[in-house]
């Protein structure tokens, strides 16, 4: 074949044969694109059937579907990613469960009694339907379900339930008793809680304050109740020296009594959650000590280093775990509220968007190789390198990190 001729067969071969490859290609990206972002398949793996109706695993392989988790992994799994249809039934699933204002923590295994040691599980759940409500147009009946568990919940929680939660006269909530852990920082070794937090927890009263807020558009009364919260909280949790917010006060219900140890709680009244309970320059100042004492890649630290009881690794037997849950390591569920804060009080400008994306966000799509891949691991140390550590498949971790993902424009 002369040389003139082969030219132009290779030029048409390659020609055929772009062809064919930029079809292939086209074809397997619509494919993609129909099966959702890489962190919207991996949230797949979460849904799981309860009853007639849905909820979320907490994480894979040793959890089950826990209140706290479910409820704060459904607003990244659920509503940030516009799966609203999925929202309402977890939610709906969830409503006939409220028992003396609470929702339990937990189903126990092998058809035991729920567990209903948390305080803020309830909270969650009404943050949770208030963002719903806000976002999706549900029939009347389930309307009124959803509205109706948020009222019981509320109800319960002012007037008092279990473990002495309630609101005290300064509108914020208290809550627990010895022997008992019922926030999130819930690790308990033999008769020894970890982190008590007995009285007014920081984050307690940025849940309670929200979820007042979201109610009050059906009765005036929570919408009271919120102001003399929030009027309180101002005034009780700042901690003028520090720079930051207590982690409780009327601790073990002694009135003034406080806890100011630097911990990661704080951040979600400044970011994270419907309604901010701090501007200007004190929301500011949390972010930056939080950002500098707390921040690491993969996430907030539970506690800041040179602390007591500051565990800079999560390893060792249980007891040795257990010890170190909350004292140091590191958390990546609360680089939701953290990034979100951080936009909040830098403006969420393009360029704080791109530099929040860039310093805050992609080490954790990285992560996503390391542990379970794919996936965001539950806890990892709070000392470098940060080794994650306890369960590589965690939906709240997950839940979070498609809600940054998406505000920063990091999604994939």
């Amino acid at each position: 074949m002369p040389v003139a001729m082969c030219h132009q067969y290779c030029v048409f071969a390659d020609a055929v044969v772009g062809r064919v490859f930029a079809a292939l290609r086209d074809a397997e990206s619509e494919r993609r694109d129909r099966l959702g972002s890489s962190l919207q398949r991996a949230a797949d793996a979460y849904v799981v059937r309860r009853g007639a109706g849905r909820t979320l695993v907490a994480g894979y392989p040793w959890f089950t579907d826990w209140g706290r988790d479910t409820f704060i992994a459904l607003r990244g799994i659920c509503l940030a990613a516009k799966r609203l249809d999925l929202a309402g039934e977890i939610l709906l699933e969830w409503a006939g469960a409220v028992s003396d204002g609470m929702l339990p923590n937990r189903f126990a295994d092998r058809g035991d009694e729920p567990e209903f040691n948390a305080v803020d599980a309830s909270l969650w759940y009404a943050v949770a339907v208030g963002e719903y409500l806000q976002l999706a147009r549900p029939a009347a009946d389930m309307r009124t379900r959803l509205e109706a568990a948020v009222r019981a919940i509320l109800d319960g929680y002012a007037k008092g339930t279990r473990y002495r939660i309630r609101a005290d006269a300064d509108g914020l909530l208290s809550a627990g008793e010895p022997g008992v852990q019922l926030t999130w920082m819930d690790a308990r070794v033999g008769d020894l809680v970890v982190t008590p937090r007995i009285g007014k927890p920081v984050e307690v009263q940025a849940l309670w304050i929200n979820a007042l807020r979201l109610a009050s558009g059906a009765d005036e009364g929570w919408g009271r109740l919120a102001d003399r919260a929030a009027a309180s909280f101002r005034e009780r949790f700042w901690n003028e020296r520090g720079g930051f917010l207590h982690d409780v006060v009327d601790v073990d219900h002694e009135r003034g009594r406080v806890d100011p140890s630097l911990r990661p709680n704080q951040i979600l009244a400044v970011g994270g959650l419907p309604i901010p309970l701090l501007d200007g320059e004190r929301a500011r100042r949390v972010v930056d000590v939080v950002e500098a004492q707390l921040w690491t890649p993969l996430g907030l630290r539970s506690l800041a280093p040179g602390a007591a009881g500051y565990c800079a690794h999560y390893r060792g037997g249980p007891a040795e775990r257990d010890r170190a849950y909350h004292q140091g390591t590191v958390w990546p569920w609360l680089a939701g509220a953290f990034v979100l804060a951080w936009l909040r009080v830098h403006g969420d400008t393009p360029a704080a968007k791109r530099e929040a994306r860039e310093r805050f966000v992609a080490p954790l799509l990285a992560h996503r190789g390391e542990a379970g891949l794919g996936h965001v691991s539950e806890v990892a140390d709070g000392a470098p390198p940060h080794a994650p550590g306890g369960c590589p498949f965690q939906a709240w971790s997950l839940g979070e990190l498609i809600r940054i993902a998406r505000a920063t424009g990091a999604e994939r």
